[in-house]
């Protein structure tokens, strides 16, 4: 009996051969261009034709921008493998990918063009990749994976709601929140599924001995937990009965992560990248809970959280994706562990940033440097695998 094909006959590019080449490369470009273009927006020295504050621009096309590409690249190659069905190619993610380039062109111009019609182009993609990816997995009988749409769902309505907060209420604080929030339940879904997977096989053949302990009703509450937590942030940032659910989130995701053998990687930069980015969760839980209480600035955590977990995490996944979807070794040659060092450096920078103003301005710019370097050198070194064919295959 002939093997089920798992990608169906394709004669176009090998760029949309598959969800994760299009989507990671142009959202890793567009990381690392949106935040050089960030630096001088925030100067003065520059301007742009957006309905956006200089800040909330630059907010929403990390939130709503740059991470819906990478976690619809991540989505579009992970649904096959849960469900067995054939991935989109070509014309699809074609379409798909011309309706995430239509929102980042209308919201840089959508002080010419309008906001509701910018809101409309914009917001339209992640309902298309919630839409999209529903049908595949309800296709596939594949019901349990059908929870990472609901925060995925959520990112979409906080950029719809991020920009008509902004056009009524000049800034989109709620919108931020609920985006960010979205984006950090994913993680702890996403990441509580893959970390621990990846961290056994990689312990099973190579280092024997403890391994992660496996899904268990403590992941279930620590996810309920911070997410209540989250909830509870997002419409009361300051105060002390949210500082308190953050500090027990910022606990509770900490033993979490000791239960997942990371200690263990470090010969590995492939799977240590996946522990170091979710370390950056309870860590903005942690500093998040002091924001709230007023001991340090709430942006501290939000970018543990974003420039953090959500930046590492993105280039561990895309890296690691890359390399084994492509028929390549999984190892982090010496230029990938470069990536991920500059990513580590702008976290950290980023956040300290946060925590010290006499030493914010040069901090920024190491960020931002860092950031940059990190993410067009994902472009520079992962570019021309993403382009070309499979290894010993047509695709």
């Amino acid at each position: 009996m002939a093997p089920i094909p798992r990608l169906r006959p394709y004669s176009g590019p090998s760029l949309f051969s598959y969800g994760f080449r299009p989507f990671f490369l142009f959202g890793a470009l567009y990381a690392g261009l949106a935040i050089s273009i960030w630096l001088p927006l925030f100067y003065g020295s520059l301007a742009l034709r957006t309905a956006f504050t200089p800040l909330d621009w630059h907010v929403h096309e990390m939130l709503y921008g740059y991470l819906p590409a990478v976690v619809t690249g991540f989505l579009l190659t992970a649904i096959p493998n849960w469900t067995g069905r054939l991935p989109l190619q070509g014309g699809p993610l074609v379409f798909l990918l011309a309706v995430w380039a239509a929102g980042r062109l209308v919201v840089l111009i959508s002080a010419e063009i309008g906001w509701l019609t910018a809101a409309i182009i914009d917001s339209s993609f992640l309902f298309v990749v919630v839409a999209a990816a529903a049908r595949e997995i309800m296709a596939g009988r594949n019901w349990a994976n059908l929870k990472v749409l609901l925060p995925l769902s959520t990112l979409g309505l906080g950029n719809l709601g991020f920009h008509i907060e902004a056009h009524f209420r000049g800034t989109a604080d709620y919108s931020i929140r609920i985006g960010i929030a979205a984006v950090v339940v994913l993680i702890m879904l996403i990441g509580g599924r893959i970390i621990p997977s990846f961290t056994r096989n990689w312990l099973v053949r190579e280092n024997p001995g403890r391994l992660p302990v496996a899904f268990s009703r403590m992941d279930v509450i620590s996810i309920a937990l911070s997410a209540t937590a989250l909830l509870l942030w997002t419409i009361v940032p300051y105060g002390w009965a949210t500082a308190i659910f953050l500090l027990l989130a910022a606990a509770i995701q900490t033993a979490r992560l000791a239960r997942w053998a990371g200690d263990r990687t470090l010969r590995e930069r492939l799977v240590l990248i996946l522990h170091v980015g979710y370390g950056f969760v309870p860590l903005g839980f942690a500093l998040c809970a002091l924001g709230a209480a007023g001991f340090v600035a709430q942006s501290a955590g939000v970018h543990a959280w974003m420039a953090g977990a959500a930046g590492l995490m993105t280039l561990a996944v895309m890296t690691r994706a890359s390399l084994g979807h492509t028929g390549r070794e999984l190892k982090a040659s010496f230029s990938t562990q470069c990536i991920y060092a500059f990513a580590f450096i702008a976290a950290v920078a980023r956040i300290c940033a946060a925590l010290d103003a006499t030493w914010s301005q040069p901090l920024l710019d190491v960020a931002a440097l860092a950031w940059t370097a990190a993410f067009l050198g994902f472009g520079i070194v992962y570019g021309p695998i993403l382009v070309r064919a499979k290894k010993s295959q047509t695709v």
